[in-house]
């Protein structure tokens, strides 16, 4: 088990919803969080909920320069949790450059971003702990989530190569790949979402990988087995069971 009392943990994308929940999970652990978003005033009524020493840091992933700026605002810390994301549901014939563009650039590229600005000092240290949140919409390619799955594959992918390369070095890294959680952005499908959790539920299951020193976990399990499983399907068979025509 990790022990959390008095570490420091920045949480970026952290002013509702999974990532607030979360931040709620580690506070009362006895971390003290740092919350990132871009707007000050939800950030305000975050820190003022939690239970715990907290702060705020303003911070747009998508701008390098604010990136750095908050980075060196917040200091050294214990842990880097990465939940920042957006999301629209796509199909390829529905191409909407712009928000495309969105979700690469916050989902994937943001956490390049983020994760540059931190891991410098933990490799200097020999110590830290990343945590990026992937989704299980990153497994295999899907219908209508052009943008949304090419990203969090990104995300996976991004994690898989920093746990090869920090292994053994004293820094932790994690990817967590949730299924469908009830948010303002799920809120936009007009389909059925299997298993939907609660913020809290899926903030529950992430802390609890985060305590353990695995690097994976998907969930829900049972859901998740769909997405693991459909990576040993050929393609003609998973194009006919997934695809769209």
């Amino acid at each position: 088990m990790r022990d959390w009392q008095g570490k420091r943990y920045w949480l970026v994308g952290a002013s509702e919803g999974l990532g607030l929940a979360l931040a709620q999970v580690l506070s009362r652990a006895g971390a003290e969080v740092i919350l990132s978003a871009r707007s000050a005033d939800r950030l305000a009524e975050a820190v003022a909920s939690l239970p715990g020493r907290a702060g705020a840091v303003v911070c747009d992933v998508a701008d390098g320069d604010s990136v750095r700026r908050a980075a060196d605002e917040v200091g050294e810390i214990d842990g880097l949790v990465y939940l920042a994301g957006v999301y629209w549901p796509m199909r390829a014939q529905d191409w909407q450059a712009d928000q495309v563009a969105a979700m690469c650039d916050i989902n994937f590229t943001g956490c390049a971003r983020v994760v540059g600005a931190v891991i410098p000092d933990m490799v200097q240290r020999g110590s830290g702990h990343i945590v990026l949140t992937g989704s299980l919409s990153g497994f295999r390619g899907l219908p209508g989530a052009i943008g949304y799955a090419a990203s969090k594959a990104g995300v996976m992918s991004l994690a898989e190569s920093m746990y090869c390369d920090l292994r053994g070095s004293g820094i932790d890294v994690q990817v967590a790949n949730p299924g469908f959680i009830k948010t303002r952005l799920t809120e936009k499908n007009d389909f059925s979402m299997p298993f939907l959790m609660e913020p809290e539920q899926a903030a529950r299951a992430m802390f609890e990988h985060m305590s353990t020193d695995r690097f994976k976990s998907s969930f829900p399990t049972v859901f998740s087995w769909v997405f693991r499983l459909s990576q040993f399907l050929p393609d003609w068979a998973y194009y006919r069971i997934f695809g769209r025509g």
